[in-house]
């Protein structure tokens, strides 16, 4: 199976291809939209601003090849919010594949969220043999309000999705690959997918 981990220059992925290599996979790590194509499975990680990672994908030609994209996609944190229509940090009009805009936590909450906290409401393949309410690592000071396309919920001041999931493109907001067994798990159930 060929993965390969987008590699724009806004990503924590090293750590991503240790995970996948934890699970005895091998992971690539390309811009290259002939090697992103051929791909079983795609990886979009993301760390950073949202403008400017956009515009990293843009000088790439990458923000017109991952909508397009038909295999198995996850977007990961920031991954997953470049998916979004849009978000409120930097102004930044997204990849728009899940339709829905990323916003700031207000000022009612500890901004960012640096925690662990949990995922309920799962519903999709991506959550096979994780329970109700599993911890998972979340970093982040923008989130997707809950709408159609959410797969998993967390409460932080309010419910927001934790996850998204439309056709082949999937999103966490949390970082599986630092969330021990429970998001080992779910990364070896997208590659299973």
């Amino acid at each position: 199976m060929k993965i390969v981990i987008i590699n724009y220059g806004a990503g924590n992925i090293q750590s991503i291809k240790f995970a996948i290599e934890r699970l005895g996979y091998q992971a690539v790590l390309s811009d290259s939209e002939e090697e992103i194509r051929s791909a079983d499975k795609v990886i979009f990680p993301g760390v950073g601003e949202a403008s400017s990672a956009m515009s990293k994908l843009r000088e790439t030609g990458l923000d017109k090849v991952i909508p397009t994209l038909t295999q198995p996609v996850l977007g990961i944190c920031l991954g997953m919010q470049l998916m979004c229509t849009g978000s409120e940090e930097g102004n930044t009009v997204g990849l728009d594949i899940f339709n829905v805009d990323v916003v700031r936590f207000r000022e009612s909450v500890k901004v960012p969220q640096i925690q662990w906290n949990t995922i309920s409401n799962l519903s999709s393949p991506l959550f096979n043999q994780v329970a109700e309410d599993s911890f998972i690592y979340m970093v982040h000071s923008f989130y997707a309000p809950v709408v159609e396309d959410t797969i998993a919920t967390t409460t932080y001041g309010l419910p927001y999705s934790s996850a998204l999931a439309k056709n082949n493109f999937y999103g966490t907001q949390f970082h599986p690959e630092k969330s021990s067994a429970v998001g080992e798990q779910i990364l070896k159930n997208f590659l299973e997918l």
